[in-house]
């Protein structure tokens, strides 16, 4: 889910957007109690602040480190293709 939080902020060039937890678990794949499990530990590790379907990023760096190391690869491999790099705010 790090992985995937970080893909959506790049790509909408933001730290903040509109998801629903039902959203996120029919894209990934997962029971919705999946998911609530996920977002309350991210919330609770000062990650992500969570409310009524808005997601925001606080602190980026921690959800590189929890992600796996597939999220650096897709993303040099999105600027290698693109040739240019996403605004990371």
């Amino acid at each position: 889910m790090a992985r995937w939080l970080l893909t959506v902020s790049d790509r909408l060039e933001s730290k903040e957007f509109p998801l629903t937890q039902e959203f996120i678990s029919q894209i990934l794949g997962v029971h919705s109690a999946g998911v609530t499990q996920a977002v309350s530990t991210l919330r609770l590790a000062g990650m992500i602040a969570y409310y009524r379907g808005q997601i925001k990023i606080l602190n980026r760096e921690a959800l590189e480190k929890i992600s796996c190391e597939c999220y650096q690869i897709l993303e040099d491999e999105f600027v290698r293709l693109l040739g240019n790099k996403p605004n990371k705010r």
